[in-house]
C-alpha cells in the first residue's frame, strides 16, 4: 500500500492530530468508484479578516474545487460526489470495513437463486420539499445512475426487471446472479447511487438538473450559492437518521453542524493564511509547497486521507486526429516517464511512487500486463515511433486548467516531451470549470487532443469501472472504440471465480495498453489541513455531515 512514508500512523476513522504527515494503517482497500480533485484552489473570498470569521454554528470549509453544476450523476467530478452527500441519500453504503449496509432500505430479501431483489424503504423517509420518497423516486434514479456509471452499466446489463410493487417496496429481477449487487447499490465514489426525486430522475441521464432537493441531512441553500465561489447547506432538521453509528458512508448520516460552508480564494496562499487565522476550519487539498507552513501554524494539523491514494491520468480524444491513430498514441505513451509527472506535480518523494499497472499499485488486480510501453519512457524511439505512424504535424491541443497546479504541472511535462519527439502542441489555458465542459466536444469547432486528471485509485479497481469503458457511446471522455474489451469487462461481470476475474483482469489490461486507451502517471497523495478544534474526520473520503467543531 502507498504511505507518506515514516510519518505516524492513524486510525481509519479518525485523522490523528499532529502537524505531521499521516498514513492509514489499514490493510484494507476500497470497493468504491470519476473524476478529477485539485490540489489547488481557485475563486474568490473576501480578505478581510473581521467580516470573514464563521458565524456562529457554521463550519467553514475550502474545498478542492469550486462547486459549479448540481447533478452528481452527469459528472464524475468529485466535488459532485462530496456535494451528493449533504443532498442525497442512498438505499445502501459501506461502512468502515467496505461492507454494504441498508441505509435507506429497512429490510431485504435475496432468492434463493441469487436473482431476485426486494428492498423495503424505511418509514418517514421525505424529500426536501415535505413529499415522501416513494419506490418510484428509487427506481427511476437508478435507472438514471445505471446509464452514466460504469458498475451501473454492468448491474443493468444483468437486469430484467426493476419495479415499483407498492411505495416502499422494490423488486429487482436479474437474468443471471450478479456478484455485487448491494455493493454496486451503496458504491462510495464517483458515480455513487443518489436517490432523487422522480420528478428530476426521470431527466435524460445526459443532461444535468438544476434541482438539489434530496432526502439527505442537509439543504442546499439556492439563494446563497455563487457557483465555483460559495456553497451553503443548512441542516435538514426533519431527517430520519438511522440508530446504528456513524462508519464511513453508512449508519447515522445526521448533521452535526447547522450551517456548512464551501468557499474559495484567489490563490492557495490566500486559503492556508485563512485557515491561519481560523476564518476557516478544514482545507482540502492544499499544494505540497505549503505543506511546511502549515505544520507551522499553531492549532492547525496536516493529514493524509487515503490509503491507496490518487492515480494521474492523460487522456487522448479518440475522436479527432491525430489520436484517432493507435500508433500515434502509442507514440505518446513511450515518450511518458511517471518519475517526471510526478516530480513536476508533488515533489516531495514521500508523497508519490511510480505504477505501470492500470490498476492501481496495492490493490488486488494491479498487474504486470502488457505494461511495456509505459515502462520505456524513450524518446528517441517515441520520435522513431511517431514517424512510422504518419503523423504529419497536426495539431495537438492540450487543455490546461492553470487553476489547478498538479494538472498544470502534468500540461508542462507532456507538452515538453512531445514538442522534444516532433509535435506540433498548442497547449490553451482555461479553468478546470471551462475544462469540464469542453470536454465533452468530440470533434469539429472546439475540439481537443489531450488533457490531463486524476482520479482517486478506488475507482480503478476493477475493469467495470467507467474509465475502462471501450463503448463511445456510453463510456467515459475520450471515447475509446474497442468491442473486445467490452466482451473482456462483461466476462469479468459474469465471472465468479476469482482467480478467472484476475486474469480477465489481466486481459484487460492488455486491451487497455495496447490500444492506448489512456497513459497512467503515476500514484500520489492528497494532503488535508484542519483546526485542531475539529471533529469528525476520517478515511478515505470525508464526509461532510460527520464534521464538527469541540468548543
Amino acid at each position: 500500500m502507498i504511505r507518506p512514508h515514516g510519518r505516524s500512523t492513524v486510525e481509519r476513522n479518525d485523522i490523528e492530530r499532529n502537524a505531521h504527515m499521516t498514513r492509514v494503517g489499514s490493510p484494507r482497500f476500497l470497493v468504491a468508484s470519476g473524476l478529477v480533485l485539485a490540489l489547488s484552489l481557485a475563486g474568490c473570498a473576501g480578505t478581510d479578516r473581521q467580516d470573514n470569521m464563521p458565524p456562529p454554528g457554521t463550519l467553514r470549509a475550502v474545498p478542492h474545487a469550486g462547486l459549479t453544476s448540481l447533478d452528481p450523476i452527469t459528472t464524475t467530478a468529485y466535488i459532485n460526489r462530496t456535494h451528493g452527500y449533504l443532498v442525497y441519500d442512498t438505499l445502501f453504503a459501506l461502512d468502515q470495513n467496505f461492507e454494504p449496509q441498508p441505509q435507506m432500505v429497512d429490510s431485504f430479501t435475496i432468492s434463493p437463486d441469487g436473482r431476485t431483489y426486494t428492498f423495503r424503504l424505511r418509514d418517514g423517509l421525505r424529500w426536501h420539499d415535505g413529499t415522501q420518497v416513494t419506490a418510484e423516486d428509487c427506481v427511476a434514479s437508478l435507472r438514471r445512475w445505471g446509464r452514466r456509471d460504469g458498475t451501473g452499466q454492468a448491474l443493468f446489463s444483468t437486469v430484467e426487471s426493476l419495479t415499483a410493487e407498492n411505495p416502499q417496496t422494490i423488486v429487482m429481477r436479474l437474468r443471471r446472479p450478479f456478484p455485487g449487487v448491494l455493493e454496486a447499490l451503496g458504491k462510495i465514489s464517483s458515480n455513487v447511487p443518489f436517490m432523487m426525486p422522480r420528478r428530476l430522475a426521470e431527466t435524460d441521464a445526459n443532461t444535468a438538473v438544476n434541482d438539489a432537493t434530496g432526502s439527505g441531512p442537509y439543504r442546499f441553500s439556492r439563494d446563497d450559492w455563487q457557483p465555483g465561489r460559495r456553497a451553503v447547506y443548512l441542516r435538514n432538521d426533519a431527517y430520519v437518521a438511522r440508530s446504528e453509528p456513524a462508519s464511513l458512508a453508512a449508519g447515522s448520516r445526521a448533521g452535526q453542524m447547522p450551517r456548512i460552508e464551501w468557499v474559495s480564494y484567489q490563490t492557495p496562499e490566500d486559503a492556508v493564511a485563512a485557515l491561519g487565522r481560523g476564518e476557516v476550519h478544514y482545507l482540502e487539498s492544499p499544494p505540497v509547497r505549503l505543506l511546511p507552513q502549515l505544520r507551522e501554524m499553531p492549532g492547525v494539523s496536516v493529514g493524509f486521507t487515503d490509503p491507496l491514494g490518487n492515480v494521474g491520468m492523460a487522456v487522448f480524444n479518440h475522436a479527432a486526429a491525430p489520436f484517432n491513430n493507435v500508433a500515434v498514441r502509442r507514440a505518446v505513451m513511450m515518450a511518458m516517464n511517471q518519475e517526471d509527472y510526478m516530480t513536476a506535480a508533488v515533489g516531495d518523494r514521500t508523497l508519490w511512487r511510480t505504477c505501470h499497472s492500470v490498476f492501481p499499485c496495492d490493490s488486488p488486480l494491479a498487474n504486470e500486463a502488457g505494461n511495456q510501453v509505459m515502462r520505456s519512457a524513450n524518446l528517441d524511439g517515441a520520435r522513431a515511433a511517431l514517424r512510422r505512424a504518419g503523423y504529419r504535424g497536426q495539431p495537438v491541443v492540450i487543455m490546461n486548467p492553470t487553476d489547478i497546479a498538479v494538472l498544470a504541472a502534468f500540461t508542462r511535462v507532456t507538452a515538453d516531451r512531445l514538442r522534444e519527439i516532433g509535435m506540433n502542441v498548442q497547449v490553451e489555458d482555461m479553468t478546470w470549470d471551462a475544462l469540464l465542459q469542453r470536454r465533452n466536444t468530440r470533434s469539429g469547432p472546439g475540439s481537443w487532443s489531450m488533457f490531463h486528471t486524476w482520479w482517486v485509485a478506488a475507482d480503478l479497481l476493477d475493469p467495470t469501472k467507467i474509465a475502462f469503458s471501450g463503448n463511445p457511446q456510453t463510456g467515459w471522455i475520450g471515447w475509446p472504440r474497442d468491442p473486445q474489451l467490452e466482451r473482456l469487462r462483461a466476462s469479468f461481470v459474469a465471472q465468479q471465480d476469482p482467480a478467472r476475474r484476475r486474469a480477465i483482469a489481466e486481459q484487460v489490461q492488455q486491451r487497455v495498453l495496447s490500444n492506448a486507451n489512456f497513459a497512467i502517471l503515476g500514484q500520489f497523495y492528497e494532503p488535508i489541513a484542519f483546526r485542531d478544534n475539529v471533529t469528525g474526520l476520517q478515511s478515505p473520503i470525508q464526509m461532510y455531515y460527520r464534521l464538527g467543531l469541540r468548543q
